[in-house]
């Protein structure tokens, strides 16, 4: 990315659907990140960012019988990716090594201290856990399966001054209207 300024769309466990709502706000940002549980390379071939960059990692179902005549992307997805931005660094991971849902966030905290952003999917549940530094988002479920209310994306802005978050979520039945929280925070 050449410019001070980005806007990350946060996408995860899709599980070989997303939802076309989802894919639209992709095509509003710079990039696209997928948190893993992906499906399946047509998933990543419909994500269309302005800027063409769409970065995943591997989840614990993205196996290779899910990926047939894909297996040397998949291989190619890693298990954690660290994007250093502007402001800060990212770092993601798909979750399902971050160990119980109790005190996940501590962990992943303790493991990534240095990073503006915490980034995981698994749970299917989004969350913007802003009380604390770094960071740690989940964008919830892009697809169809497990969404808890509907289909759920992020849309991260990210520079050299402050970071924002927006909540994007969809309701399960086919309808225009979308729900949006937006967080601002100045880091300190």
């Amino acid at each position: 990315m050449s410019t001070d300024r980005h806007t990350i769309a946060i996408l995860g466990d899709t599980h070989g659907i997303i939802d076309p709502r989802i894919a639209a706000v992709v095509s509003r940002c710079d990039w696209a990140l997928h948190t893993g549980d992906i499906g399946g390379m047509d998933v990543l071939a419909a994500l269309h960012p302005r800027d063409g960059v769409v970065r995943a990692v591997r989840g614990n179902n993205d196996i290779p019988q899910r990926w047939v005549g894909d297996e040397n992307l998949l291989d190619s997805l890693p298990l954690t990716l660290a994007i250093d931005l502007p402001g800060g660094q990212i770092m993601v991971e798909h979750g399902h090594r971050a160990g119980p849902v109790k005190n996940r966030h501590t962990r992943l905290r303790r493991r990534y201290a240095d990073a503006r952003a915490i980034i995981y999917g698994h749970s299917h549940h989004m969350v913007c856990d802003l009380d604390e530094d770094p960071w740690v988002l989940n964008p919830g479920a892009a697809g169809r399966e497990r969404t808890f209310g509907g289909p759920s994306c992020l849309v991260l802005y990210t520079g050299a001054g402050p970071w924002q978050v927006e909540e994007h979520r969809f309701p399960l039945y086919r309808d225009s209207r979308a729900t949006r929280r937006v967080h601002n925070r100045h880091r300190t």
